[in-house]
């Protein structure tokens, strides 16, 4: 069977809704899906491995040459997100020069605290970059911790660290404007060879999207037992979750890439956005 479609599939809780309805009911054998950490698939897809997939809003500001927005799909929310924290011993506002450990498992997050702390409180603290989870004895101890998806919710029900800061509460407070964590990318080469295999999974992920939203408790009762957390309080937190790109969302997405272009993160070709499979 010949592939015609590399997907790459974050499987976080926060994609439940959308990937657990496409487990069940999407049997493409020509469709071959790749499950890893955002970090993984931003290097996939950048690398050719993948034709399209959920990677991290920043991924496509860095290689906007390379890629397509898929539209109407993205990891967003209006306000508090819920699974993107920085979580600290210390006032959020005492952070200058002490020690923050950075999520390794995605760049738009590690770029927005640090867009949080350096533009918007101006502080300026030390970082290391690695997961939570594998904080080594032998190193200096943080005093505070970026952590995303499944193991930001378990840091959230583990409740060890006095000061919390939800990097889209903190996003809205001072742009007014919800935050886009992750996109659909479709690289460029494969949106233009394969329009129909485009559209087909774009209307295949709507779909799922769809369905997963009306089976939302039915999902949450078989996700929540991973962090492991209440399944109301699950239901609660993906009633949150975003999936939308309206052009709210992309004003976000334009307002967080002028913020990388003006720090020399990005290029300034990652705007205007270039968006495909819009039918």
């Amino acid at each position: 069977m010949e592939i015609t479609a590399r997907i790459g599939m974050v499987n976080y809780i926060n994609t439940a809704p959308l990937y657990e309805v496409w487990r069940q009911t999407v049997h493409r054998a020509d469709w071959q899906v790749t499950e890893a950490p955002p970090s993984v698939l931003n290097r996939m897809l950048h690398e050719n491995r993948l034709d399209l997939g959920f990677v991290s809003s920043q991924e496509y500001a860095l290689h906007p040459d390379q890629y397509r927005i898929m539209s109407d799909l993205s990891i967003s929310a209006t306000g508090a997100v819920g699974s993107v924290f920085l979580f600290s011993e210390l006032p959020i506002a005492s952070l200058g020069d002490q020690l923050v450990l950075l999520s390794s498992q995605s760049q738009t997050s590690v770029s927005l605290v640090k867009i949080i702390f350096e533009e918007f409180y101006q502080i300026r603290p030390r970082y290391r970059l690695d997961l939570a989870e594998e904080v080594g004895a032998d190193l200096e101890r943080p005093v505070a911790v970026l952590a995303i998806g499944d193991e930001a919710l378990r840091l959230s029900v583990a409740g060890k660290y006095p000061h919390r800061l939800d990097l889209g509460e903190a996003w809205q407070a001072r742009t007014g404007l919800p935050f886009v964590f992750a996109v659909w990318a479709v690289r460029e080469d494969f949106c233009r060879n394969e329009p129909d295999t485009v559209l087909a999974i774009y209307q295949e992920l709507h779909r799922c999207l769809r369905q997963g939203k009306e089976r939302l408790l039915e999902i949450s009762a078989t996700v929540a037992g991973r962090v492991p957390m209440d399944e109301e309080a699950c239901y609660r937190y993906l009633q949150g979750i975003e999936y939308d790109l309206s052009p709210e969302k992309q004003e976000a997405l334009a307002k967080f890439f002028e913020y990388l272009i003006k720090r020399g993160e990005v290029p300034a070709s990652a705007l205007p956005l270039k968006v495909c499979g819009k039918h």
